[in-house]
């Protein structure tokens, strides 16, 4: 197979909404400047979008699985945190445990959905965008959208992030697609007890030195 006609892989970015009346960030990455970005609202929508996408990894920003040891999310008695929860606050990086307020509907939704296109052949993992960007020295969508964007392009992506202003659900969706694609390039790590769940992160940027001017 010549370089010409190897295929790129393609990557599914999806930051979705606890609710199917709420906007869903998607983005689909298969080239790092032709990136595609759209809103979507409803399951059917969502899971017709990834089949035609036909990506080789979609990536979630929903918890997909439930702490060990709690049967349901309404689970008063159970655990509120995963190993992957706790590797998180080792790395100093700030979430909403999965059994909080509304989390509780973006985990039965995910987890819902990672269950349909896991059955339809895709390849599904659970993603952070707040802690890509904390690990990559990226501005969180907190810290004002525009600048999101902006640090985006500067990091070599295109496509829709360089034709019109991106909504923060778009701009977490593009961070998810973009840590899928630095995963099937050996460069994201997966975090987390493989028999509870795991979450998709990148590989921390080396701290930058401190430039020591000559005497």
């Amino acid at each position: 197979m010549t370089g010409a006609s190897r295929r790129r892989p393609t990557v599914v970015g999806l930051d979705l909404a606890g609710s199917p009346a709420r906007d869903t960030g998607y983005c689909v990455f298969s080239e790092p400047r032709s990136l595609r970005v759209s809103i979507l609202k409803d399951d059917e929508a969502i899971v017709n979008a990834v089949r035609s996408a036909g990506p080789d990894l979609v990536v979630i920003d929903a918890p997909l699985s439930l702490p060990r040891g709690r049967s349901t999310i309404e689970d008063r008695s159970g655990p509120h945190f995963r190993e992957c929860d706790r590797e998180l606050r080792r790395l100093g990086v700030r979430f909403f445990p999965l059994t909080l307020g509304p989390m509780r509907m973006l985990t039965v939704r995910g987890m819902h959905l990672a269950h349909r296109l896991r059955a339809l052949g895709f390849a599904t993992v659970e993603g952070f965008p707040g802690g890509t960007q904390d690990l990559l020295g990226i501005p969180r969508k907190q810290s004002g959208v525009r600048r999101l964007q902006s640090r985006l392009v500067r990091e070599g992506l295109g496509g829709d992030l360089t034709q019109r202003a991106l909504s923060h659900d778009e701009l977490d969706a593009v961070t998810l697609a973009w840590v899928g694609q630095m995963h099937l390039r050996g460069r994201g790590m997966l975090i987390g007890d493989p028999t509870e769940g795991l979450m998709l992160l990148p590989r921390p940027r080396p701290a930058r030195r401190a430039r020591v001017k000559p005497n």
